[in-house]
């Protein structure tokens, strides 16, 4: 059996014991060595399964984050990770991946105490999916060719792609350790030097990333990671003159600061991948009503709800709408909230009670605006305020604040429709265009819908594909960036045109 797979048939009782023995760190990452915020000043990650403080982390300024960037320009500068081959990236890469799996244990926990992920989720696909895409990028590395350009006889014109520099990270609380992942492999592939700001809620498994990248004989400098607020840290790496490029997954609110705060500095590049309201398109023709259940389930309570690409909008035929609400209601109903180092939990608490909170407005939003068929909410008697059971709002107009807003939670909407037409006029009235799910059994119908629907990703007869060999990202105030596959290496280098004249 393999180490994930163990990990995966472990009970409750040995998540709880392991749980006692993690030690974060609790440090800024800058130039090698963990360091103390300018400052002195601190934050407390909280667990919010419990209540429990588990680190006081330094808390990064604008000090800081002058440190860590002028530790990835001499590193890049100098050409210690920029100028060496790219076979000898692709080593160091491989190392850190293999570090990763044999942490995986540690770095499980670590998000699953942070942002109270299910243990189940850490080991089986976040922590397995951070080191396959660290391996990927790496393999990727050495594979990637310039270009010569049909020039006349005389003369060469070679097409090279060459890393950008100092690379700004900003990543979310959802998917600490996986999204992290997906914004430094690439670019440290591409021999790019990095600074990365988790989020506040979540910033244990990224110090620890660092720690093993070291280990795995990442040069100094090439990675750092500056803890810290996003009005503070993650403000000063958004308006830094000496950062090229900033990639950020989050809100679309603050997405928007991102894109201002480059045209104020330095006109940065800056790639967003933002917020969501994903449609889950359900036709008449789709026969197993009880997979498509399944899948609507999944699409919006898995990591309760905390997902970009979540489809918390169900657009169902009239014809069928009534019994699969049946079906979905059944299932959720089903998930209730629990502890998530128990690996039979399949719905935990939220990453905050402060979240939870925000979730719960719009619980009780619904309540005003559709008609509830599982009501939700808060549980009574949790151990925290962030535990939320699932919410179903049937009836819901499509111009109401529950259809058009985020919330990053496990609340479902529901809409009926009539005709194909009006099912992707629906989908599309959306200021996001993330991700859309298709449940057809016509092949035809089922490409003529997704070519009409604008979303990045459309997945038919499932829910949120995604692999690393295909980009992700999306339209609209989702974003412009995109995450995964070879075209986010792309992102991370420049096009340098050599050309020489043989006369």
């Amino acid at each position: 059996m393999s180490g994930s797979a163990q990990q995966t048939h472990r009970g409750a009782a040995h998540w709880r014991a392991a749980a006692r023995t993690v030690q974060p760190r609790c440090d800024a990452f800058v130039d090698g060595a963990f360091v103390p915020s300018a400052l002195g000043d601190r934050f407390a990650t909280v667990n919010p399964a419990t209540g429990e403080v588990l680190a006081k982390v330094a808390a990064g300024a604008a000090e800081d984050v002058d440190r860590a960037v002028a530790a990835a320009r001499r590193a890049f500068a100098d050409g210690r990770w920029s100028e060496r081959a790219p076979a000898d990236r692709k080593a160091v890469l491989l190392r850190l991946a293999d570090l990763v799996r044999e942490r995986a244990e540690e770095l499980a926990l670590l998000d699953s105490l942070d942002a109270g992920k299910l243990i189940a989720d850490t080991t089986a696909i976040d922590v397995p999916g951070s080191a396959a895409i660290l391996q990927w990028y790496a393999e990727g590395v050495d594979k990637v060719y310039g270009e010569i350009a049909p020039t006349g006889p005389d003369d060469l014109a070679l097409v090279s792609r060459e890393p950008l520099g100092v690379i700004g990270a900003v990543v979310p609380w959802n998917y600490p350790l996986e999204t992290a992942v997906w914004k430094l492999a690439p670019a440290l592939a591409a021999g790019n030097s990095v600074v990365l700001k988790p989020a506040e809620e979540s910033p244990l498994s990224a110090l620890r990333l660092a720690e093993l990248a070291a280990e795995a004989g990442l040069p100094d400098g090439v990675l750092n990671v500056v803890p810290g607020t996003g009005p503070v840290a993650g403000q000063a790496l958004g308006r830094h003159p000496d950062v090229d490029v900033l990639a950020f997954t989050g809100s679309t609110a603050v997405g928007k600061l991102f894109q201002r705060y480059a045209g104020e500095s330095n006109m940065k590049q800056v790639w967003l991948e933002c917020g969501g309201k994903s449609a889950n398109v359900v036709f008449p023709d789709a026969a197993d009503l009880d997979a498509v259940a399944d899948g609507v389930v999944a699409g919006i309570f898995n990591n309760q709800g905390q997902v970009c690409s979540a489809n918390s909008r169900l657009l169902v035929h009239r014809s069928v709408k009534d019994d699969l609400l049946a079906r979905v209601v059944d299932r959720a109903a089903a998930l209730r909230p629990g502890d998530p180092l128990d690996p039979a939990t399949r719905l935990g608490p939220l990453v905050s009670e402060e979240h939870a909170a925000r979730v719960q407005e719009y619980v009780e939003l619904g309540r005003r605006e559709g008609r509830a068929v599982l009501d939700g909410g808060l549980v009574a008697g949790a151990p925290t305020g962030a535990y939320l059971a699932p919410a179903v709002f049937d009836e819901v107009a499509p111009d109401s604040r529950l259809a058009r807003e985020e919330v990053f939670g496990p609340v479902l909407a529901v809409f009926p429709f009539e005709t194909e037409d009006e099912a992707v006029a629906l989908a599309n009235d959306s200021v996001y265009g993330l991700a859309a799910s298709v449940w057809t059994d016509s092949l035809r119908r089922a490409h003529r819908t997704a070519r009409r629907l604008r979303a990045g990703t459309v997945s038919v007869n499932t829910v949120d594909a995604l692999d690393v060999t295909t980009p992700f990202g999306g339209f609209g105030q989702s974003g412009n960036g995109r995450d995964l596959s070879l075209h986010a290496l792309q992102n991370y280098t420049a096009l340098k045109t050599t050309w020489v004249n043989h006369r």
